[in-house]
């Protein structure tokens, strides 16, 4: 039995000695999956590294090559494998390589050059084609990347990965991730217009720490296009022609994922023209432009968009995404916008520094005049009200107070105090005329003029007895026009109570106007009827007299007729007779005649109506007759006497 023991320790020991062995000599190498190998060559026929950090010819020393997970196998006591944790970018963050080993930078260069450079786990190809020392221009994305740590240092927010490093090399290491903190280096540039945030109308300014320097008088870094991918490649940035210093060229709303090493950011607002104003832009940067504001205008040169000087064309309304290191924006106002000369009170952001104009009148007195004045900017005059003051407040302030001033200055000295007060609508209209021509000689538009009432300077009382004064004569014409008033009320109130007693009797007076007024319309109606009446008869009337005096007529024309042939015979009968007797014969024959035949007309004797003074009736015919033989008795009794 004690043999037996002995000879399962002495195997026991050999295996021990023999595992031992393996694990002394490096012959078997476990990597777990999730870490990586370094391997360390302890001794090589070809003999150490001469020059560089990393064995590149089968040298002793660091190789360039890793080793993954699971069992490697090693020439014994000749390799030594250092495991390390792969390098973790965690999402949306970035990572920066630093290399250990490389061709050193040159003068002005701040990072390595990585245009030739596809992949940091290519250790061999970095060192071989060229690769730089130090920090890479080249970031890490998020994910797991197998990278060497004995030639990179790769620093994410949460760590550093790296073989062991010295003292200065951690020093340098602490201060680089200090710098990144303070620049937010880890976390890409993230620009968002959000409602009520902080970061709401931001733009972000690049400045760019790599590649060749700003030329003579430049002041910002000019665009030099797209194809960089604003500034996220480095490379084609320098390879475009970009230059370090502030960029021209601002980042708006995005994700942007920047080596902060190689390009800073910083944050501004952008420019917003309310409505009601116009932007005018003096650019401090871009090419050399001609001169666009023409022959008549001698103050300044306006330039198109984008060259250097104050633009033509002003910028509208919004909201703009304008770099305040490439120049300014002057807003100038095209509404409306009153400038108020009046202490302690203003009409728009221009007037502050304004206050009462001092008079002095024609008798002397000091008045202070408040006054407001109605301005209006053409917004294509804007640029050159900018190129010529500057903005509109110096407008005010250098041209406008001291000409607005002097004018009533000048105006006050030819008028007395009392005319001053009097006459002020007269004088707000002579100002509205005379002050748009001089408005106009400085690009403006003038609206109108609004006078205030003159006040007294503190202290002086003079002024305040003559407005006691003025105020104690107008009382006294008021107090004249009231008592008038009163009067013309009396007399008023009188006719109201007539006017209230005639309303009491209007039933009254309005049944006895009816009354009369039926009485008058019936009169007025029988006296219609009558007259009427009145045609009618006369009518009937003439129409009776007309027919009796045309039957009237032919039938004494008949009896005429018959009487003259009985008359004749009568006179025949008269001369065979030759007596005396003859003529009364012939009168009786005659008047019995016209007696039968007015019985068979039955036409009266005398015209009922007598229309005329004309003697074609028969009663006419008959007394004509008779007053003949009347006369013709006479005659004949004369004869014979």
């Amino acid at each position: 039995m004690s043999s037996q023991l002995f000879g399962l320790i002495v195997v026991a020991a050999i295996l021990f000695a023999a595992l031992l062995l393996l694990l002394v000599s490096g012959v078997i190498k476990y990597i777990p999956n999730d870490r990586i190998g370094v391997v360390e060559k302890l001794w090589s026929p070809s003999g150490s590294v001469q020059s560089g950090l990393l064995a590149l010819n089968g040298e002793a020393g660091l190789q360039p090559e890793l080793r993954r997970g699971g069992f490697h196998f090693f020439a014994p006591f000749q390799y030594r494998v250092h495991i390390h944790p792969m390098v973790s970018v965690t999402q949306g963050t970035i990572g920066y390589v630093f290399a250990r080993d490389g061709i050193d930078l040159p003068a002005g260069q701040t990072l390595a050059d990585n245009s030739g450079i596809d992949d940091f786990r290519d250790v061999r190809a970095f060192l071989n084609n060229g690769g730089q020392k130090g920090p890479q221009r080249k970031i890490l994305r998020e994910g797991t990347h197998i990278i060497n740590p004995a030639l990179f240092v790769v620093m994410t927010g949460e760590a550093t990965y790296s073989m062991s490093l010295d003292a200065k090399e951690k020093i340098y290491y602490e201060q680089m991730r200090g710098l990144l903190d303070e620049r937010s280096g880890f976390t890409p540039v993230v620009i968002k217009e959000t409602t009520g945030s902080h970061d709401s109308d931001q733009l972000a300014v690049v400045t760019v720490q790599d590649g060749p320097g700003l030329l003579k008088d430049e002041l910002l870094a000019p665009d030099v296009g797209d194809t960089h991918n604003a500034f996220q490649e480095p490379e084609k940035f320098i390879a475009a022609g970009g230059r370090r210093g502030r960029q021209e060229r601002v980042l708006v709303e995005g994700t942007y994922f920047i080596n902060r090493l190689f390009a800073t950011v910083e944050f501004i607002k952008k420019t917003v023209i309310p409505v009601g104003f116009v932007g005018v832009v003096v650019s401090y940067t871009g090419r050399k432009g001609p001169d666009l504001s023409g022959t008549e205008y001698s103050h300044g040169e306006l330039v198109e968009s984008g060259c250097r000087g104050v633009w033509r064309d002003p910028l509208m309304p919004g909201k703009y995404a304008f770099n305040t290191y490439a120049g300014k924006i002057e807003l100038v106002p095209t509404t409306n916008f009153v400038l108020m000369w009046k202490s302690g009170e203003s009409g728009s952001n221009f007037d502050k520094n304004l206050r009462e104009i001092t008079l002095i009148t024609k008798d002397a007195f000091e008045p202070q005049l408040p006054l407001s004045v109605v301005v209006h900017i053409d917004y294509r005059k804007a640029p050159m009200v900018v190129q010529r003051f500057g903005n509109v407040a110096q407008l005010v302030e250098q041209t406008l107070d001291p000409m607005v001033s002097s004018y009533f200055k000048n105006v006050s000295q030819t008028k007395t105090f009392i005319e001053l007060i009097q006459s002020r609508s007269e004088l707000q209209h002579n100002a509205s005329e005379d002050m748009k021509q001089r408005f106009q000689a400085y690009s403006l538009e003038f609206q109108e003029v609004l006078i205030g009432t003159p006040k007294p300077q503190q202290g002086d009382n003079k002024i305040e007895n003559i407005m006691a004064q003025l105020r104690d004569r107008q009382i006294a014409r008021e107090q004249v026009e009231t008592f008038a008033q009163k009067q013309i009320a009396a007399d008023k109130e009188r006719e109201l109570n007539e006017a209230e007693q005639r309303a009491a009797k209007q039933k009254e007076l309005t049944g006895s106007l009816v009354d009369i007024s039926i009485k008058e319309n019936q009169g007025a109606a029988n006296v219609k009827a009558a007259e009427k009446r009145r045609q009618e008869i006369e009518a009937l009337a003439q129409a009776e007299r007309f027919k009796q005096e045309m039957e009237g007529s032919g039938r004494a024309s008949a009896i005429r007729s018959v009487g003259e042939a009985e008359a004749a015979a009568i006179q025949a009968k008269s001369e065979a007779m030759q007596g005396e007797g003859a003529d009364k014969q012939l009168m009786q024959t005659v008047m019995l005649r016209l007696a039968e035949a007015f019985e068979a007309s039955k036409v009266p004797l005398v015209p009922q109506i007598q229309m005329g003074g004309g003697d074609n009736n028969a009663f006419s015919t008959l007394l004509g007759l008779m007053s003949a033989i009347k006369a013709g008795e006479l005659t004949a009794s004369t004869e014979k006497e």
